[in-house]
């Protein structure tokens, strides 16, 4: 597998990469990377980001 393969996990049934692993990918801090995301969440499909909570 490669190393991004290895990023990827399976988060009840979504395939998911963790915002901390994506910041790493592109070079920013997690939280830029957040905020970015939330300033530009129309250019995002709707199930592009989703917060863990506990079952």
């Amino acid at each position: 597998m490669d190393q991004l393969g290895q990023l990827i996990y399976e988060i009840r049934g979504q395939r998911v990469i963790l915002d901390s692993d994506l910041a790493a990918i592109y070079g920013v801090e997690t939280k830029a990377l957040n905020r970015a995301v939330k300033r530009n969440h129309d250019r995002f499909p709707k199930d592009f980001v989703f917060q863990l909570t506990s079952r």
